[in-house]
Parts: C-alpha cells; sequence; structure tokens
C-alpha cells in the first residue's frame, strides 16, 4: 500500500455539481441486498444522502474537487467491497482537538454504527446539511460533527488557520486542529459526562493521545485506520 501524503492548505474549493455515478447505477441491485444486510445486523444505519468527490486538485495553498450526491448504501458497498471505483473519494473533515497539556482527544465510535470500534478524531462524511452556496463546508462539517459527538461548541475552541490534507487511498481526510483551553483529563470528563446525557451516543469512548509533538507527522496513522480498520 502507497503511504499517505499530506498537504498542508488554507483553501477548500469544493463545488458540488449534478452527476450519476455509474458504479451506483451498474450495481443497484446488490448495492441494495448489501445494504438490507447491514441493516439487519445494526437497524440504527440509515440511507441518507451523502456527499462524495472527484477529481481533487492540490495547486499551492489550495485543493479544488467536485462533489456529488449520492446514497448511503452506494457509498457503504464501494467502501466494503475494496473501493470498486478509483475515480472517486470520500472527503471528509475532521476535527484534532488538542488540549492545553498537549494531549489529543479521540473518540470509539459505538457499537450501532457503521464504523464500530473504530478510534479516531471528530469526523463524518459530509451530507446535504454541508452543502453552502453551492459549495461543501468543510469547516460547518467539522464543528457540527465535533458537537454531535462531544458536546463542544466552536465557542470552545480556537481553529487553527490551515487544514492537513492527508491523501490516503480513497479517502482524503482534511485535519485541522481545534485548540481547547482544558487538561485532557478535565476535557475527557466533560465529553463523557456529555455521553451520558444522551439516550444512544455515537462514542462509545473517549481516548487521550499523549506524547505528539509533530502531528502531520501522526496523522496518517489515524486516517489509514479509518479506511483499514487497523486502528484499536
Amino acid at each position: 500500500m502507497m503511504l499517505p501524503v499530506i498537504h498542508r492548505v488554507t483553501t477548500l474549493d469544493l463545488n458540488v455539481q449534478p452527476w450519476s455515478w455509474p458504479f451506483a447505477e451498474a450495481r443497484r441491485a446488490e448495492i441494495s441486498a448489501h445494504f438490507a444486510t447491514e441493516q439487519a445486523q445494526k437497524p440504527q444505519l440509515w440511507n441518507g444522502r451523502i456527499l462524495l468527490g472527484r477529481d481533487p486538485v492540490f495547486t499551492g495553498s489550495s485543493v479544488r474537487a467536485s462533489y456529488f450526491e449520492v446514497d448511503f448504501a452506494s457509498f457503504l458497498a464501494w467502501r466494503d467491497w475494496g473501493f470498486p471505483d478509483p475515480d472517486v473519494f470520500n472527503g471528509f473533515g475532521m476535527g484534532a482537538l488538542r488540549c492545553a497539556d498537549g494531549a489529543f482527544v479521540l473518540g470509539e465510535m459505538g457499537a450501532h454504527t457503521a464504523n464500530a470500534g473504530r478510534v479516531y478524531f471528530p469526523s463524518g462524511t459530509p451530507d446535504l446539511d454541508d452543502i453552502s452556496d453551492g459549495a461543501v463546508d468543510i469547516a460547518g462539517s467539522v464543528a457540527r460533527e465535533v458537537e454531535e459527538e462531544t458536546g463542544l461548541t466552536p465557542a470552545d475552541y480556537r481553529a487553527g488557520a490551515h487544514w492537513d490534507c492527508v491523501v490516503s487511498g480513497a479517502a482524503i481526510a482534511m485535519i485541522k486542529i481545534l485548540d481547547v483551553d482544558s487538561s485532557g483529563e478535565a476535557l475527557r470528563k466533560r465529553i463523557e459526562a456529555n455521553l451520558g446525557r444522551q439516550q444512544q451516543p455515537e462514542l462509545a469512548a473517549i481516548h487521550l493521545v499523549r506524547g505528539i509533538s509533530d502531528l502531520t507527522a501522526a496523522m496518517p496513522r489515524f486516517v489509514t485506520a479509518f479506511i483499514e480498520k487497523q486502528f484499536s
């Protein structure tokens, strides 16, 4: 497997355009059967509409790509079958919560989710709620995912100026550091208290990662794990 490539950018130019995915059209019956099987095991799975990307181009301090709308069932089959269409990528945002003592906060996905047991920064494949003025608002997506998973709002952290875009196989993770004026243990307790108030929280546990002096060097581990299910 090729090692991930990291691009540091400040501008995301991610336009949404109408497009019919040939993979989804050609294998619709198989996709429907696959989703039915997965949903039988995890009834909380919902076949909503999400956004995937095409034709990414990194130029200087910016990245440009075209996004299209598709159903979650097609995405799930494409992922589970080893990304059979190499011209499409999952381009999502990640919020790297960094505490005042240097600890990074990661969440372990709950057993009822499509990514059960995986551990990574708050993140999620963008959906239709992340479209703003015809483009994918990754910053807004990150803020939404962080709030949904941890209860933190933009008032609780300071977002960095740049994005570290990790290109790994069929995924591009657009990671932004979010600095929190709290110790790692204090923030973990705060997030755990928030999860305890939810009937079915998305996260099953909160993990702290320490001793990382260079997050850019460490990020491929997190993103590769997202794709290959190797992080534990």
